[in-house]
């Protein structure tokens, strides 16, 4: 059953490294600008560490439930400013918009499971204190 939690936090973690990294390029931070993103060549960039930094700590293990709260910063205005379905008219766009709203809905729910229970036994955080000599 360990495994299974092992698993969970890399497969959660994977979109987050991959798009933490896709915030580097000029065709993400041009995106964002022409979305409206005021100093996009500095925020896209930043959400890119922030995401990267979270899913890492996340997978494996070490301080997660920090890791899930920069998850969380990272989806909130994300989730809000660039999948704001309700602004959309056209209805395919608008039902996209939709579902990658709702996805990002539910990886914020597992973020905040993750800041809550932390990551189960197969983490650093987990490994077997060595005790000193007094």
């Amino acid at each position: 059953m360990k495994f299974t939690l092992l698993f969970g936090r890399i497969l959660f973690s994977l979109i987050f490294l991959m798009a933490g990294l896709a915030h580097f390029s000029s065709a993400e931070i041009g995106y964002a600008a022409s979305l409206g993103l005021p100093a996009a060549s500095f925020l896209v960039p930043a959400s890119g560490v922030i995401s990267f930094l979270g899913a890492l700590s996340i997978t494996l293990g070490y301080k997660a439930k920090w890791g899930a709260w920069l998850i969380v910063i990272f989806l909130i205005p994300v989730t809000l400013m660039f999948h704001n379905f309700w602004a959309v008219t056209d209805p395919i766009a608008k039902q996209l918009q939709m579902s990658i709203f709702m996805k990002n809905i539910s990886m914020m729910g597992a973020a905040l499971m993750i800041a809550y229970l932390g990551t189960g036994p197969l983490s650093l955080d987990a490994r077997p204190k060595l005790k000193t000599a007094s």
